[in-house]
């Protein structure tokens, strides 16, 4: 039976709103990181057999299925075929399922899966115009006129008694987090390298509390969910090269990490955010792992609350829950965001000798992907 296996993970760096990505054509951002995984690998681009590429709000500069676009940009051969997924906040974590589904299956040899989002040039909410995507057969089914990730985070933090003391704690620490990663150059060796930015723009450093604690609520009055322990609404895109181990040896590869288990949960669709942890739990038990195994753990910093919550509902250590920071300190480009966070995580077990990580995120409608990877020497 075929296997999956990451050989390369390379992401951009993540520009903050209207920042120095924002001139950047969302085909151009993912020419880059199709162009720096064909520099860094060696492989001719003629020999891919799919782009796999997550993006969320597909109009606009993203209409035109922008990983095609992609592959056309960055030159490569008209034979390449791409298609785009979406599942919202989990398109490029999706992307990587399927393209690791497919390689196991036999029907690709080589596929890159990853995604892109230009928030500074389509806005969240514009592939909605001035549509209603929620008929009132589920209007009603729920008892609510719309659905609100903000409001939902307000009710994630209700649920599990989280204060706004302690979001915005987690939220200081995401950045101080980051701040030592960016400082140790634990992010060199993942960056694609752009004329216009070549670190993560949203840090920002000498974030505390107290400072946070001056942020206004901004989905209800008295609530605890702010700008500040938020994830930030940013631009940028990352890519992954899969294969299985047979193809990746006849190549000379040397792959980092194997996809040990993907699995999909979904969760009340009104407090939305609480997908990661059915998803995990089904994660660890489909692949006979526990809490305790598991050296790193990727939970999207949408909003504070959701990892806070669970890591309340999972139990683990605060050292391994997003080491590395997070969409607080540094963007959730919607599409890409999957790639980037699963970039991030098989470096940094790399560099650690991590035998498993694993990545969740919450996705709207209550859904989430998990994905547990194993490190390769």
């Amino acid at each position: 039976m075929r296997d999956a296996v990451i050989v390369d993970a390379v992401r951009t760096p993540i520009g903050k709103r209207n920042g120095s990505l924002s001139g950047i054509h969302p085909g151009d951002l993912t020419a880059a990181v199709l162009t720096s995984l064909a520099d860094r690998n060696g492989f001719d681009p003629a020999g891919i057999d799919d782009v796999v590429w997550g993006c969320v709000s597909q109009v606009g500069d993203q209409s035109g299925s922008v990983g095609r676009v992609g592959v056309l940009a960055a030159g490569w051969p008209e034979s390449v075929p791409a298609t785009v997924v979406d599942r919202r906040c989990g398109s490029a974590q999706q992307a990587i399922h399927f393209a690791a589904a497919g390689v196991i299956a036999g029907h690709y040899d080589v596929a890159i899966a990853g995604g892109v989002e230009s928030m500074s040039r389509v806005p969240m909410g514009s592939a909605r115009g001035d549509g209603q995507p929620y008929p009132p057969s589920v209007l009603d089914r729920y008892g609510i006129t719309g659905f609100n990730q903000g409001i939902g985070a307000e009710m994630v933090a209700r649920k599990w008694g989280l204060s706004r003391q302690a979001v915005d704690e987690y939220s200081a620490r995401s950045h101080e987090r980051t701040a030592a990663a960016i400082d140790a150059g634990a992010f060199d060796a993942q960056l694609v390298k752009l004329t216009e930015l070549d670190v993560d723009e949203g840090l920002r450093r000498g974030t505390t509390a107290d400072k946070l604690a001056g942020l206004k609520p901004a989905f209800e009055e008295d609530g605890v969910i702010t700008a500040g322990n938020s994830s930030q609404i940013s631009d940028g895109a990352g890519g992954l090269l899969i294969t299985s181990s047979d193809i990746a040896a006849a190549n000379g590869w040397t792959p980092m990490a194997r996809i040990h288990t993907a699995v999909l949960a979904a969760d009340d669709p009104v407090i939305m955010l609480t997908g990661p942890i059915p998803a995990t739990r089904k994660a660890l038990d489909r692949s006979g792992l526990t809490v305790g195994d598991i050296g790193a753990f990727e939970v999207n910093e949408a909003f504070a609350p959701v990892p806070m919550a669970w890591q309340a509902e999972i139990g683990a250590p605060d050292d391994v829950l997003n080491p590395l920071g997070g969409a607080i300190s540094v963007g959730h480009p919607l599409g890409g965001s999957g790639a980037v966070l699963m970039t991030r995580l098989v470096h940094h077990m790399r560099d650690n000798g991590i035998r498993y990580g694993l990545q969740t995120m919450c996705e709207a409608g209550g859904m989430a992907n998990a994905t547990i990877v194993e490190l390769l020497d």
